[in-house]
């Protein structure tokens, strides 16, 4: 006879003489211990050996879901695979499953650390704010909901970190899923404006002549390190990536001919297009570039972080634009609006623009050009952009004999 709801209720945590076992119905069973305890049973034969598997016990699984488990089971048993060992497999499954955190520490450092030049703060965002709410989690547990709320709370606070988060576990979960160490991606179709409003915004800052020459002036009057105050007129010279000077070696300076090569590896469009670039050194800017190689202790790199002999992280620089605003607010008694050291880039380029063709200032940012023209256009423009980077300097050196 079939067993009832009521009548698994009535044995429930009832003390007995010994432990008995009822049946229900296609194998299904229960177990009574002797102190009340009801554990689901299935029982059936495999290649003509009587065996049972525990199924749960009762009431955190109720009878229906019992019974579903139990149908489960037995459809294993069709196909040919023993109920017994499935369940030891799904079980093994749970308990060693992937998790949140687990997922990060093998795409940071198998994917991100090597392809992403700002890998140690897209590592510090997700220890603020990923791992301590989801990153014990197994990454096949965690739904869209999870991440929506979790998601939206960066976005509160600010949507920059939101964005970022949002983009980077996309990137996460996808390289996951290739590699089969997870098996479903819940986020693919989350995007940060139609899910979470973040609209886009580019930053338009550039500073003005004005601005160069003050900036300029207190660069040179400030107590900042020598080698930082290089630093800066090169990035504002250059138009460069500021990763192309941390990174930059002294090998990659030829003085004598007056050529500074940045490898691929060392700049953004040269982990696409596997090349170089090459960019002049005037005569004017050689003085900078012997007090750079006459402050740098270091063998190799033409700048390291104070006491190191590592080249400068990209930490380094963050607050330099702000120690120039201060001493100039100090100083000076002038406000500046607030800027970044990759505005010092946008400065250059603005300025480039007056200076030289289009394509010229494109080059000399190390902008990736067309695929098309990329193929087909291998001359480096060293003479145009000398004759470019010239004019800049003359221009640079009547702002600052103005302040």
């Amino acid at each position: 006879m079939a067993m009832t709801e009521s009548w698994l209720k009535s044995r429930l945590n009832k003390v007995c003489l010994k432990p008995s076992v009822h049946s229900d119905r296609d194998g299904l069973s229960v177990r009574v211990s002797s102190r009340g305890k009801l554990t689901f049973q299935l029982r059936y034969r495999y290649k003509g050996k009587a065996k049972r598997v525990d199924i749960g016990s009762y009431p955190l699984i109720s009878l229906s879901e019992a019974r579903k488990k139990s149908a489960q089971l037995k459809g294993d048993l069709e196909e040919g695979r023993d109920p017994q060992t499935m369940k030891r497999l799904k079980q093994k499954e749970i308990t060693e499953s992937l998790t949140i955190e687990g997922l990060f520490t093998q795409w940071y450092l198998k994917y991100c650390k090597t392809n992403k030049e700002m890998h140690d703060q897209v590592k510090r965002t997700f220890e603020i704010h990923v791992l301590p709410k989801i990153g014990s989690l197994p990454c096949d547990e965690v739904t869209i909901h999870h991440w929506i709320e979790l998601l939206e709370g960066i976005v509160r606070h600010s949507e920059s970190i939101g964005e970022r988060v949002l983009v980077n576990a996309k990137q996460m979960v996808k390289w996951g899923v290739r590699r089969q160490l997870i098996s479903n991606n819940p986020i693919a179709q989350l995007y940060a404006r139609e899910d979470f409003n973040i609209k886009k915004r580019v930053s338009t800052r550039s500073l003005s002549d004005l601005e160069v020459s003050k900036v300029w002036m207190a660069i040179n009057k400030s107590r900042m390190a020598p080698k930082n105050k290089v630093f800066l007129k090169l990035c504002l010279f250059y138009g460069c990536r500021g990763g192309e000077l941390r990174l930059a070696e002294k090998v990659h300076f030829d003085l004598d001919n007056k050529i500074w090569t940045v490898p691929p590896e060392n700049h953004k469009t040269g982990k696409i297009t596997g090349q170089a670039i090459v960019r002049p050194i005037p005569d004017e800017i050689l003085p900078l570039l012997h007090e750079a190689m006459a402050l740098s202790q270091h063998p190799r790199y033409l700048f390291t972080n104070a006491n190191s002999n590592k080249p400068m992280t990209d930490k380094a620089p963050l607050q330099l634009p702000y120690n120039i605003m201060q001493w100039l607010r100090r100083h000076d008694d002038y406000s500046m609006e607030h800027w970044s050291v990759h505005d010092l880039r946008k400065t250059a380029r603005t300025n480039f623009s007056k200076l030289t063709d289009y394509h010229v200032a494109e080059v000399m940012l190390g902008h990736a050009i067309p695929a098309t023209q990329r193929a087909y256009d291998h001359y480096n423009y060293v003479p145009e952009q000398m004759e470019a980077y010239r004019k800049w300097y003359f221009k640079l050196s009547e702002l600052v004999g103005r302040v």
